[in-house]
């Protein structure tokens, strides 16, 4: 919106523009500010209407195959799901208000959000509505490949008329793989497992929200990097013109996970539910490929990362030797089930989430 206005006032834009940044015409910097701003703000004052109305329509249910881990979570019966609804509005009307929703990378932001928002709130609302646990995991995959591959043909079309739009970059040296017609399919993989990598790690107060802050601050930040000309080159990253935008809704996303933070610490007021996690994880995963950083991500999303792994070890050891490595996968409940406190155990995957961000941004320099 604030864009639109002002490109209607050429003259004043012309005079601006010499003060600008990046890629944006229109003070992009103070833009990601007040995006983190005002969806943090919409967060905080619109949270607790949305809270008490969750807790009339959509309760968590605590019934997973593990008789002790329905022990251990027996005081979260109850507690108001679903939160992710008013995360994705202030993101979602944060970045109406300050974002350019004509560039591509600001369009597939929001069209990610909005999509696997409302994938996830079909599969909380089947797990209130019914006797079942959701869709099955086949028909959630389904539907979120099919959202990915859309995306992903989206991001070609866009990325096909950059330079370095198409290549798979390596974390050190400058190393690339053209892919060509297979960034699509890549493309699909990053955005399906980094949005099942952040709904696996929602499950304690607050954990998947803080790991959220840090992963998304980076990505703000890298987007920011490689929609500047300058700065991409110093850094030497890939320059994809646009792409600066984006942070502009990465900005938002992070505010709005203050935001609903402060009512998801321990003991949480509200969950996000797959409402919230699927969408924030795509989100993530969208904009590693947009600034081609898809190996960072792994750094970045380490938190996210290990715990998608424990769950895959778990199942394939189990079926292989009938044991189990973890006491319960996914990482987290393994060290719930040894006694450690949630909070504890919260704080501690924060402090290495926040160490992962730091070491992949640092080594922007190291290539």
């Amino acid at each position: 919106m604030l864009v639109w206005l002002l490109k209607e006032f050429g003259p004043f834009l012309e005079r601006l523009e010499l003060v600008t940044t990046g890629d944006s015409r229109v003070f992009l910097t103070a833009r990601m500010a007040l995006a983190s701003v005002t969806s943090f703000l919409v967060a905080m004052l619109f949270g607790p209407v949305v809270i008490r109305w969750l807790k009339r329509h959509f309760r968590e249910r605590i019934a997973s195959d593990s008789q002790k881990l329905n022990e251990l979570h027996a005081g979260k019966e109850n507690t108001p799901t679903m939160g992710g609804l008013f995360i994705c509005a202030a993101i979602l009307l944060a970045s109406l208000l300050w974002g350019d929703l004509r560039n591509p990378y600001a369009n597939m932001s929001v069209g990610v959000v909005v999509t696997f928002c409302g994938l996830g709130a079909w599969d909380d609302w089947i797990k209130f509505s019914t006797k079942r646990n959701g869709l099955s995991a086949k028909q959630k995959f389904v539907v979120q490949l099919l959202l990915a591959i859309g995306f992903s043909i989206g991001l070609y079309v866009v990325h096909q008329t950059k330079p370095d739009g198409l290549d798979l970059f390596f974390p050190i040296g400058d190393w690339r793989c053209p892919l060509g017609v297979l960034f699509v399919g890549w493309a699909s993989l990053v955005l399906v497992g980094s949005s099942n990598g952040v709904n696996l790690t929602d499950g304690l107060d607050g954990l998947a929200g803080g790991c959220l802050i840090f992963a998304g601050s980076a990505f703000t930040a890298l987007c920011y990097l490689a929609g500047h000309k300058q700065m991409a080159a110093y850094f030497v990253i890939p320059h994809i013109e646009g792409c600066g935008e984006m942070a502009v809704v990465m900005a938002a996303m992070v505010g709005a996970m203050l935001g609903f933070l402060w009512f998801n610490c321990y003991p949480a007021q509200v969950f996000m539910g797959d409402a919230g996690s699927l969408p924030l994880g795509a989100l993530l995963g969208l904009a590693a490929i947009a600034t081609r950083q898809e190996f960072l991500l792994v750094i970045i999303g380490g938190i996210f990362v290990i715990e998608t792994l424990s769950v895959i070890l778990q199942v394939g050891y189990f079926k292989a030797t009938r044991t189990r490595i973890l006491a319960c996968s996914p990482l987290h409940n393994h060290y719930r089930f040894k006694g450690h406190h949630e909070i504890k155990i919260v704080v501690r995957f924060w402090i290495v989430s926040a160490l992962l961000a730091v070491v992949a941004l640092a080594s922007l320099k190291i290539r």
